[in-house]
């Protein structure tokens, strides 16, 4: 299937079904005790082919969503490795489950919390964890072979990955010369196999384990590193691109202008990286090859599931922990609060419910929502109080009438919060003490325009003002705050807010 005929598929609306034929049919052909292979990239954003990606190639990934449904509207709840996967894991926003930032567990935010996986465990299923699911700091995880967010009541088998890393034998660049910190954009086309390095190193595990576990139920979680920097790949995989092909985002002149102050310069293109055009080029084939990498990896795996003849009771899922700027808005990295920071590649591909596979849904939706799909998939009861909802009305039907969220929800640093509907994205700063944000998606689909203080915008304003107040209530603000007062001045906790604290080593 050609990647044009691809996406005019994944675009088509099939007729409905009802909730209870859904249901109804889920229930009579899915396995008894289905399996589920959970793989999560790394920073990576919606660049990949199959998302509409003009220049990223990735084969593999694409096939999962030929046999898969895609989300095109998929938010996470906190743009940063930590705070995003304990939330994934936990079902929970961040609010709820005290996990914010890089710093700490969820175990010890929530020392009672059934994760994704131990609920799995906990209905007998063995669970096993290959490399970063929790949070890990990369490279410096990888280059020592271990972890400190882990959560051992999640899993049966929990296996790290130790790689060269920067370290890598091969041509090794900086395309940010400013940058003195650890999460700089250095790379490395690099010398060796696939499986000299960290990502094919886990798609080696985790072939080896498919091959142990394929005679009971189990829930497989691969965690692929890659494209986070250091942005390390075989040579082949940068040959995959021509440097002076890449073209970067488009970004108007004064783009950030209209900003709060608070987060206008904050990981900016020239004062902080010092990214010229040239380099931007050199950054973004790095960037591409190291997706093209993962996928590769990614690849390999789906493969086993296949020669292990595992493919047809198991479900798959494929998503990132949260987006990526590669210079959108003259920014890079994560910890904004735009549409390339907020939405991620998922799919979903279940392999008796195969009506709508190749399609995509744009429905509104989130990563806590996984949590609740993959229990009721697999007949499953999750722990009360979990604030995602399940994705199988639009497993069976793309764009489902049933489906009623319309609100993605999804906080930051020095106080970001920001909700995402159909029409609006509205961000306040400081817990809305610092600024807003508001743009009209329908006529400002790039987020160029902040219209905050555009009288004629001021009633909409106000509504996304009530309706994101509701949500943070919802999201379990008060009792986040209740632990971690606010100065009123500053917007800031006090003594320290952890949100403000910019990532090191993650």
């Amino acid at each position: 299937m050609t990647k044009t005929f691809r996406l005019i598929v994944c675009f088509a609306i099939v007729g409905c079904l009802s909730t209870e034929g859904w249901a109804q049919d889920a229930a009579n052909d899915r396995p008894a005790k289905p399996n589920v292979l959970f793989i999560i990239s790394d920073d990576l954003n919606t660049a990949l082919s199959g998302f509409g990606h003009a220049q990223c190639k990735t084969p593999n990934l694409d096939k999962l969503a030929d046999r898969g449904v895609c989300f095109g509207n998929m938010h996470c709840q906190y743009p940063v490795c930590g705070s995003s996967r304990a939330s994934i894991m936990s079902g929970l926003y961040p609010y709820t489950n005290h996990t914010l930032a890089n710093e700490g567990t969820l175990r010890e935010s929530m020392p009672d919390v059934v994760t994704m996986s131990q609920m799995f465990r906990n209905n007998g299923y063995y669970a096993a964890r290959v490399s970063k699911i929790y949070h890990m700091r990369i490279p410096s995880s990888i280059l020592a072979g271990t972890t400190e967010h882990d959560d051992p009541l999640s899993w049966d088998e929990a296996i790290n990955i130790k790689g060269p890393e920067q370290h890598a034998a091969g041509e090794a660049v900086k395309w940010s010369p400013k940058d003195t910190g650890a999460q700089t954009f250095r790379s490395v086309s690099a010398e060796g196999d696939d499986s000299v390095h960290a990502d094919g190193m886990a798609a080696d595990q985790a072939i080896e384990l498919l091959g142990k576990m394929k005679d009971k139920p189990f829930f497989l979680a691969v965690g692929f590193v890659r494209p986070h920097v250091p942005l390390v790949a075989p040579k082949k995989y940068f040959d995959l691109y021509n440097r002076e092909e890449m073209i970067a985002p488009e970004v108007p002149a004064n783009d950030l202008d209209d900003v709060p102050k608070i987060i206008r310069k904050y990981k900016e293109a020239a004062s902080h990286y010092g990214v010229t055009p040239e380099l931007h080029k050199g950054l973004l084939q790095a960037y591409y090859a190291s997706v093209s990498y993962m996928d590769a990896q990614a690849g390999r795996v789906l493969a086993a599931l296949e020669e292990n003849g595992l493919a047809d009771n198991t479900i798959v899922v494929f998503t990132s922990d949260h987006g990526y700027l590669l210079g959108h808005h003259n920014k890079f990295q994560k910890q904004h609060l735009f549409e390339e920071s907020t939405r991620v590649p998922f799919i979903v591909s279940v392999p008796w419910l195969d009506k709508q596979h190749g399609n995509t849904s744009h429905k509104i939706t989130e990563l806590i929502d996984l949590y609740p799909t993959l229990a009721e998939l697999a007949g499953l009861t999750p722990p009360a109080g979990l604030h995602g909802t399940s994705l199988l009305p639009l497993l069976n039907d793309t764009d489902s009438t049933a489906w009623t969220k319309q609100q993605a929800f999804t906080i930051s640093r020095s106080g970001g919060e920001s909700l995402r509907t159909d029409q609006w994205r509205f961000t306040q700063w400081g817990f809305g003490k610092s600024g807003y944000e508001l743009y009209d998606l329908k006529n400002d689909p790039g987020e160029f325009t902040n219209q905050a203080n555009n009288p004629e915008y001021a009633a909409s304003l106000k509504q996304m003002q009530k309706q994101l107040e509701q949500k943070r209530l919802q999201a379990g603000y008060q009792g986040w705050r209740a632990q971690n007062p606010i100065k009123e001045k500053s917007g800031q906790k006090k003594p320290k807010d952890r949100r403000k604290k910019v990532e090191t080593n993650n």
